[in-house]
C-alpha cells in the first residue's frame, strides 16, 4: 500500500497528505508532454505552496499561473519571476497588484483584461504609480465565463490595449476548461474546433501589422492537446497533484495521486454506519455526496452525509472496523480541498517528517 504512512498514528485527522515522490514524479510527466519546460504556464492555483513551486522551478519550468493576487505573492517568494494572475483584477485589486509589483519589482507579474472599462481602470491606476500595466488579452472561446467574444470587436480592443500608454500586451489567454469529453479524440475535436477562430483572430493580428502574441490555452484538461500545438503555451495545475475526478475522466493523462486526505473513523452510531472526521471542512463538497472522496483501503462503502465536521458512510463490513481506524482518500477535485488546510503533511518513504505551510489559501500575505 503504497499511500499508508508508517507514522500515522502521531498525525491528527482529518489532515492533508502530500507524497513527494509523488509529486516530483508528476512535474517530470508533465515537462514530458508538453515537450519542454519551457511551454509550461503551470497553474499554482492547485498546491499553494511555495515549496511545490521550489520543486517545479529546480525541474527547469520558470512561468506560472494563478487566481489570486496572495498566490501571485507566494509563487513570488518562492522564488519565481515570471506570472500570470489569471483574472480579471478590478476594484481595489488594482491597487494590489501595483503594491505586489512594487514590491517585487524583478517578478514579471500580469493580469488578465477583457474589456475596455477595465483596460482604462488600469491605464489611470498604473499611470498615477509611473507603471506600466502587463495584460493578456482573455479570450472567450466557448467557456463563457469570462474573456472576450472572437466577434468584430475584439480586434478594436486588441489595438487598444497595444496602444494605451501604461499598458503593455503580450499576448492571448484562452481557457477552454469546459471541453471535458473523457475519450480523448472526441475531446480532441471539439478543442481543435474551439481553437479555429482563435488562429483565424492570429492571422488577422499578423495582417494588421501587429506585434505576434504568446498564446496561453487551456488547463489540465484540454492539456495533452494543446500541448500537440508547437506554438502554444500550456497551463495545467492540477497534474501536480491529480485527483479522482480527472484521473477517471482524463484516462490518457499519466498522472499518480499526491494528494490524500487522512480521516478517522470517530463512531459507529448503529449497525452498518460509521461516522469520520470528514466533514465540509475536510474535502471539496461542491459535488454531489457521492463525489467527494474515494477511499483507497475501504471497500464496498456508500457516503450517507456530509455536515461540517462528520462524514456518515454505510458499510458492508461495519464488524470489522473499529473507532480510530484511519482511512485515506483521494479527493474528488484537489484544487478547493487543498485550500481547506493551513499546513499539509509531507510524506516521503512512507515517513511523515515535516508539514508545508499552505500559504497560497490565503487572501491576502502582505498586500
Amino acid at each position: 500500500m503504497w499511500y499508508k504512512v508508517t507514522n500515522e498514528n502521531e498525525l491528527d485527522s482529518p489532515s492533508l497528505l502530500i507524497y513527494k515522490e509523488r509529486v516530483q514524479l508528476n512535474i517530470e510527466k508533465m515537462i514530458s508532454i508538453a515537450g519542454s519546460a519551457e511551454r509550461l504556464f503551470t497553474h499554482v492555483k492547485t498546491n499553494k505552496m511555495p515549496e511545490i513551486v521550489k520543486m517545479m522551478l529546480n525541474a527547469g519550468i520558470t512561468k506560472f499561473k494563478c487566481a489570486t493576487i496572495a498566490e501571485a505573492e507566494m509563487t513570488a517568494i518562492a522564488g519565481a519571476k515570471y506570472i500570470l494572475i489569471s483574472h480579471q483584477l478590478v476594484g481595489p485589486k488594482i491597487d494590489r497588484l501595483v503594491q505586489l509589483r512594487q514590491k517585487y519589482p524583478d517578478v514579471f507579474i500580469a493580469s488578465l483584461i477583457d474589456c475596455s472599462e477595465n483596460a482604462d481602470a488600469h491605464q489611470a491606476i498604473f499611470a498615477e504609480n509611473s507603471l506600466v500595466s502587463d495584460v493578456f488579452l482573455d479570450i472567450n472561446n466557448g467557456m463563457d465565463r469570462s474573456g472576450h467574444l472572437l466577434d468584430e470587436h475584439v480586434l478594436d480592443l486588441y489595438k487598444k490595449l497595444n496602444n494605451l500608454p501604461n499598458l503593455k500586451l503580450h499576448g492571448l489567454h484562452v481557457y477552454d476548461g469546459h471541453l471535458r469529453a473523457t475519450n480523448f479524440e472526441e475531446r480532441k475535436h471539439n478543442i481543435d474546433a474551439g481553437f479555429v477562430d482563435v488562429k483565424h483572430f492570429l492571422e488577422i493580428i499578423e495582417s494588421e501589422g501587429l506585434p505576434k502574441p504568446m498564446v496561453i490555452a487551456g488547463g489540465t484538461p484540454t492539456f495533452t492537446s494543446h500541448a500537440l500545438r508547437n506554438e502554444t503555451f500550456c497551463s495545467p495545475g492540477t497534474c501536480v497533484l491529480w485527483d479522482w475526478g480527472y484521473g477517471d475522466k482524463l484516462p490518457e493523462q499519466p498522472f499518480q495521486y499526491a494528494a490524500l486526505v487522512l480521516t478517522r473513523v470517530i463512531s459507529k452510531p448503529k449497525k452498518g454506519l460509521i461516522t469520520i472526521d470528514m466533514g465540509h471542512k475536510a474535502v471539496a463538497a461542491e459535488n454531489p455526496i457521492d463525489k467527494r472522496t474515494r477511499f483507497l483501503n475501504l471497500e464496498n462503502y456508500e457516503f450517507l452525509s456530509q455536515s461540517e465536521e462528520h462524514g456518515v458512510l454505510a458499510v458492508e463490513d461495519w464488524d470489522s472496523i473499529k473507532v480510530g481506524d484511519v482511512l485515506y482518500g483521494v479527493p474528488y477535485h484537489v484544487c478547493p480541498t487543498v485550500n481547506l488546510y493551513d499546513e499539509a503533511y509531507i510524506v516521503e518513504n512512507k515517513y511523515v517528517t515535516e508539514a508545508w505551510q499552505v500559504l497560497g489559501r490565503k487572501r491576502k500575505i502582505s498586500v
